[in-house]
């Protein structure tokens, strides 16, 4: 549609119309978007009791020209915010853990934290102390959970 915008002439008849169908699109777009993320922070809180998420610096990761578009179309800074304020709605436990809580790094199964993980590139690792093999997101979640759950008690 923005091509098709670009080729008409500025000002005319047929410019306003489809500049005006444009702007429906997008608007569909940002409130189809919306409602997605209603409904799925309405499904966490009402499922669970505690949630618990890392207190990611959205505005610092955005800097990143790789990852920025990614990180934009989620909205992750709107979910957080929707769940904040839902949680406390529905007196539910909403609990941002540190930016710089090791989750990646600590063995869940024996608490070893592993200094070689903090490349990203590691997607894989396997504990040497009790040579469990994690997965860097499955182990930073439940090591999020855990320390969420610890500060809740």
């Amino acid at each position: 549609m923005q091509r098709q915008l670009a080729n008409k002439t500025k000002g005319s008849r047929n410019y306003q119309k489809k500049r005006k169908q444009t702007a429906l699109c997008y608007e569909k777009i940002t409130n189809t978007r919306k409602d997605y993320l209603h409904k799925i922070s309405s499904e966490i809180i009402n499922e669970n009791q505690v949630i618990v998420s890392e207190n990611l610096q959205i505005k610092n990761m955005v800097k990143n020209h790789n990852l920025a578009k990614s990180i934009s179309d989620v909205s992750w800074y709107e979910l957080t915010r929707q769940l904040e304020y839902k949680s406390k709605w529905n007196g539910r436990n909403y609990i941002k853990i540190d930016t710089f809580y090791a989750s990646s790094r600590l063995c869940f199964s024996c608490g070893y934290k592993n200094a070689n993980v903090k490349d990203l590139k590691v997607r894989d690792w396997i504990c040497p102390f009790c040579n469990t093999k994690h997965d860097r997101d499955i182990n930073a979640a439940k090591n999020i959970l855990a320390e969420g759950l610890r500060q809740v008690v």
